[in-house]
């Protein structure tokens, strides 16, 4: 994977400072997004790689062909993200969507960084019998940044609570879906000496309605860019 300049854009500022990568597979020119995020990060994520919640130091997320068919994703994303210097442990995220068009808003201090992909979409609880086989790949994916530290039942909620917002913008954006099957999510909180684990990141508590917010925006925005 070789590292290069940004296209000409506004960098992302603040917490969630990402950088744009680039890679040839298969004669493929392929993109991704990569958050060097450092040391006292907590997240809890549903990515391929480094999934569930743990102490996190880097998150890749990385663009793959529309017809990927490699059976080992983790060790794929583990390589990407070698390749690119990450060191540590950390989150990798896999899109078949132009990662170079992502969303990014931020609401009092929370930052959130989104892709999305929406050639196959739906609602979660669809019928059995009205599912179809998908003809393009798709993927939303978040990631969040807060600049405080969640308990790990407040970082299971903030998931929800990004959700949620995420459901919301889709609406508003005129997509009639909760999302696509294959939307991944990524909660980081800052860890440390003397910082108070908050317990609460529903929408209606201090931290929950900031990351909601910013997620909305972040997923507006990337929705807006859509194939």
């Amino acid at each position: 994977m070789t590292a290069v300049l940004p296209p000409p854009r506004p960098p992302v500022a603040g917490l969630l400072r990402v950088q744009h990568l680039t890679r040839v597979e298969n004669g493929e020119r392929l993109h991704a997004l990569l958050w060097r995020a450092g040391h006292d990060w907590r997240m809890i994520s549903s990515a391929v790689l480094g999934g569930g919640i743990g102490t996190r130091a880097w998150v890749l997320n990385a663009q793959v062909s529309h017809g990927y068919r490699r059976t080992d994703p983790e060790r794929h994303l583990a390589g990407l993200a070698r390749d690119a210097g990450a060191q540590g442990a950390g989150t990798g995220l896999m899109t078949a969507a132009d990662v170079r068009a992502y969303g990014h808003a931020c609401d009092g201090g929370v930052e959130a960084v989104v892709t999305a992909g929406l050639g196959v979409r739906g609602w979660a609880a669809a019928p059995a019998e009205s599912t179809v086989a998908p003809v393009r790949p798709g993927t939303v994916n978040i990631i969040v940044a807060l600049p405080v530290a969640l308990t790990d039942a407040a970082l299971v909620n903030a998931v929800a609570t990004a959700t949620e917002a995420k459901v919301q913008a889709l609406l508003e954006a005129g997509y009639d879906c909760s999302g696509t099957p294959t939307d991944a999510v990524c909660v980081a909180a800052r860890t440390g000496p003397g910082r108070e684990a908050h317990a609460f990141s529903g929408p209606r508590s201090l931290w929950g309605s900031r990351l909601a917010r910013a997620v909305h925006g972040a997923v507006r925005g990337a929705a807006s860019c859509a194939p």
